[in-house]
């Protein structure tokens, strides 16, 4: 069991796994005690941000360790879904591989490169290894998790599209969708960007206010189920993607404000694939959120994005002609059990 980022979830050997996916499912509903609010019988939360699965197997890619599919467990219905990836966990796959000898530990610190098998994208994840062993405590401190951990921090490459195809997959950087303006954006999480003004919020307000909105998570729905075959995502009334996030003017300080639905709960932060598109987002001429947000200048930019909870940070690394090249965030990681389940 593990807190990657600000969520937490089980990671799994797919070695210790069924090989089937059915049984495989049915075994992870169980672990995790879904479908229930509380997931009382089991490892989960009673939250999205808690019924998360990691599984993990070495690599047979060239330059890449490990193999890490996330499947996201619903918590009121029978799903496991692989529609989408999960950063968050991702900070908790590189120390597991590390302390379960699937990547050799270096002394100081241990690059851990991993193929997020979701959609093929890769990301490296660097690791405090003092001494050749995992470090989780250290200074580093992240929004929306308590205290401090030891710094992860994680490079993606490539991640345009990683699920729709096409960094904007509609090929247009706004689109009007149930009568709303919006940008349908994938860079490494499928999101629909929205004015939160259009939807009739100031747009910082608290996530269980939004969720006791019942006018809005429907309007949501609404706009969602739309974008889902525009996005290249086929009918999404079962699955977890694309988010839905509204943005406004930052209020503290950072690039922008941002409310996420993930996508009929609000989201208490931001996921970090969800944060790269939002950033990615209000780079681009055109789309809704480039209004709304302060942009910087230079290169590197680093854009701080709001969220209920505090602040994600990211750093985009800008071509001369100002598309987004590269991408960076900060995580932590912290090992809260390991052990075995009962999942019969």
């Amino acid at each position: 069991m593990d807190a990657g980022g600000d969520v937490e979830g089980g990671v799994f050997l797919a070695s210790d796994l069924p090989a089937e996916t059915g049984a495989r499912d049915r075994l992870l509903l169980r672990a995790m005690g879904a479908p229930d609010a509380r997931q009382i019988d089991g490892m989960g939360g009673g939250d999205p941000l808690t019924s998360k699965v990691a599984v993990v197997k070495p690599s047979e890619c060239p330059g890449v360790d490990v193999d890490y599919l996330f499947l996201q467990v619903f918590v009121d219905r029978p799903v496991v879904s692989d529609a989408q990836n999960c950063g968050n966990m991702l900070a908790g796959v590189a120390p597991f591989a590390i302390e379960r000898g699937l990547v050799a530990a270096r002394d100081g610190e241990t690059p851990v490169t991993i193929r997020m098998e979701n959609t093929g994208q890769v990301a490296v994840a660097r690791v405090c290894t003092p001494g050749g062993r995992v470090s989780y405590a250290g200074d580093a401190r992240i929004d929306g998790v308590p205290g401090t951990a030891a710094p992860i921090p994680i490079s993606f490459r490539d991640m345009a599209g990683s699920s729709c195809g096409a960094l904007l997959p509609t090929g247009r950087p706004l689109d009007v969708v149930e009568g709303v303006e919006v940008t349908m954006i994938d860079n490494g999480m499928p999101c629909v960007v929205m004015r939160a003004a259009d939807l009739g919020i100031g747009g910082g307000e608290r996530p269980e206010e939004l969720e006791a909105d019942a006018a809005l998570r429907a309007r949501l729905e609404e706009i969602r189920l739309a974008c889902g075959p525009m996005m290249n995502l086929g009918d999404v009334a079962e699955k977890s993607v694309p988010k839905m996030t509204l943005v406004s003017p930052a209020r503290r300080g950072g690039a922008i404000c941002t409310r996420t639905f993930i996508p009929h709960r609000c989201h208490k932060a931001i996921g970090v694939l969800g944060a790269v598109s939002v950033a990615t987002a209000g780079l681009i001429a055109g789309s809704v959120a480039r209004p709304l947000m302060d942009r910087g200048d230079g290169r590197d930019r680093r854009l701080s994005i709001e969220h209920p909870t505090g602040e994600m940070s990211v750093v985009a690394s800008l071509s001369p002609a100002g598309a987004v090249e590269n991408v960076a965030v900060l995580r932590t990681a912290r090992k809260l059990m390991d052990g075995v389940v009962f999942a019969d």
